[in-house]
């Protein structure tokens, strides 16, 4: 899954100079037992700045929308993509996480001078990059990635939700809370758990109590 949105064509140069076209990534989702994992680039607008980016954990679901809203609306380009459940499972979460973050850079419709990178881990692109560990708290363009990837995976597993609505993916959102555990275990997994991932391996094995569905 690829989502994109081309920057104004008409842009003045100086919106489009090298200093202007760097953009931040972040990641949404390594952690959870269900769901792929999202990532998101965002090249900000120097001359359209938003109030109140920082850590999308530490904003409410409402405040998130509203900026993921203000974001896709004033930023010079912005891309989201993301690694499915079969290639987490394939290539583990660590490598998932870093292809889903360079299909979100490649998507950008301003190709980015320099990535600045929420982490300790890169993944392969064409720029320049660096790695920022607590950028989403810090680089307002990585905070804006990480309201941008939350959303969107968030909106995802709610859908996912009126499918499989015995997990409870609208409230916890594929993390491990007590209560998809339980899930679990009266219900085995379902296509969109990671199967290497330990507790929903548990599940398969017989440690849990249920089957695996479909």
């Amino acid at each position: 899954m690829r989502r994109a949105m081309p920057s104004p064509a008409a842009q003045p140069a100086l919106f489009l100079s090298d200093a202007s076209r760097v953009c931040g990534v972040d990641e949404a989702g390594r952690g959870p037992l269900a769901g792929p994992v999202f990532a998101a680039a965002v090249v900000l607008h120097p001359a359209r700045p938003i109030d109140g980016l920082r850590d999308s954990k530490q904003l409410s679901a409402a405040r998130r929308e509203a900026l993921a809203a203000q974001i896709r609306d004033q930023a010079l380009g912005w891309a989201v993509a993301s690694a499915s459940v079969a290639e987490i499972d394939a290539l583990n979460i660590l490598a998932a996480t870093l292809l889903a973050m360079q299909r979100a850079v490649q998507a950008l419709p301003v190709p980015p001078t320099l990535a600045l990178i929420d982490g300790n881990r890169a993944p392969r692109l064409a720029c320049e990059l660096r790695l920022v560990v607590g950028g989403d708290a810090t680089e307002p363009a990585i905070s804006a990635a990480s309201i941008l990837a939350k959303t969107e995976r968030d909106r995802l597993m709610i859908a996912l939700h009126e499918r499989h609505p015995e997990y409870g993916f609208d409230r916890h959102k594929g993390y491990g809370s007590a209560a998809h555990l339980r899930a679990l275990s009266a219900f085995g997994p379902c296509e969109h758990h990671r199967r290497s991932f330990a507790p929903v391996r548990a599940a398969l094995t017989g440690a849990g109590s249920g089957s695996s569905r479909p």
